[in-house]
């Protein structure tokens, strides 16, 4: 069989759909407790949250997260995979039949789906995270506003997805498109080494030698494990590319990565780089469970299998 398959990024889009339908409530809740203000903690945001904008608050900005984030997923699962299989091939190995994986060999392969991601993954999570906080209430003082300069509220900056592609581009040119970039690279590299790395392992570790292929129960457990131990790693680069996000709906506050780290510090401590941790990880196991579980029950039906293959 060739190095190359187009299932895994079939199966890689599926899968990122089901992630984004399953994920998407928590994830608005991290976006604000990271990068709003008078949230206070995970309970007394998902109250603020419905309170004001009920439940359908949640689901601000989800639409285009699952146009985009289900080709994103696509990607990122094709790219690993096929460079992992190119890997295995080039040192000899039995692609599809071995299911020893070295180290070396799993690591490579995440990273070269982390940069990849990014250059996808930027604009997606730019869009949504401007769409999540658009209804943020906002203090003028902190803006450095004269009172009355802006009617808070009364008129969303971004009528939608489209709309908040063009503002951007024309205010911030398509380098605005890419903000945050940096912290999401310096996220997403060692991100996606600690989310397939566990994966795998897991998987090999909970499957029973006789079998030939981890149960979709094992998937879903070490897909949700995965998850848990990435996005929580991850939370402290994730405050930062979420307000380098989020800066520039009103005004720019940040001039980049060091920066946004540094005045971050000041005002807020050393715990503001653990903001939504509790929400990061809890919201990676479902949303990494059923993305794994999709992607790997869809790889199957794809390929006529009946067992399920680790990416």
């Amino acid at each position: 069989m060739g190095s190359f398959q187009l299932e895994d990024f079939a199966a890689g889009w599926i899968g990122g759909a089901a992630s984004v339908i399953v994920g998407h409530p928590l994830d608005t809740v991290k976006t604000r407790l990271q990068a709003g203000v008078d949230y206070g903690n995970t309970l007394s945001c998902i109250r603020t949250v419905y309170r004001r904008e009920s439940v359908f608050g949640f689901f601000k900005g989800m639409s285009f997260p699952l146009a985009s984030i289900a080709v994103y997923n696509s990607v990122v699962f094709g790219v690993f995979s096929n460079t992992q299989r190119f890997l295995s091939q080039h040192h000899g190995k039995e692609s599809e039949a071995s299911r020893s994986r070295t180290l070396s060999d799993l690591l490579l392969a995440s990273m070269v789906a982390g940069v990849v991601s990014v250059g996808l993954g930027a604009p997606v999570d730019l869009i949504k995270i401007r769409l999540q906080m658009q209804t943020q209430p906002f203090r003028e003082a902190t803006l450095g506003l004269k009172p009355g300069a802006v009617a808070l509220g009364k008129q969303p900056v971004y009528q939608g997805p489209v709309h908040c592609i063009t503002t951007i581009v024309r205010t911030e040119g398509l380098a605005g498109m890419y903000r945050g970039v940096s912290a999401m690279l310096l996220r997403d590299v060692p991100g996606y080494c600690l989310y397939f790395i566990p994966y795998v392992f897991l998987n090999e570790w909970i499957t029973p030698e006789a079998c030939t292929g981890p149960s979709p129960c094992a998937v879903w457990l070490a897909g949700g494990m995965a998850g848990a131990i990435s996005w929580g790693t991850a939370t402290p680069m994730d405050v930062v590319k979420s307000r380098l996000q989020a800066d520039g709906v009103y005004l720019n506050k940040y001039k980049g990565v060091l920066d946004c780290i540094s005045q971050s510090y000041q005002k807020e401590g050393l715990k503001v780089f653990f903001r939504g941790i509790t929400v990061n990880t809890v919201r990676g196991f479902p949303m990494s469970a059923a993305m794994f579980l999709g992607y790997e029950l869809s790889l199957q039906a794809i390929r006529g299998d009946h067992t399920v293959t680790s990416p």
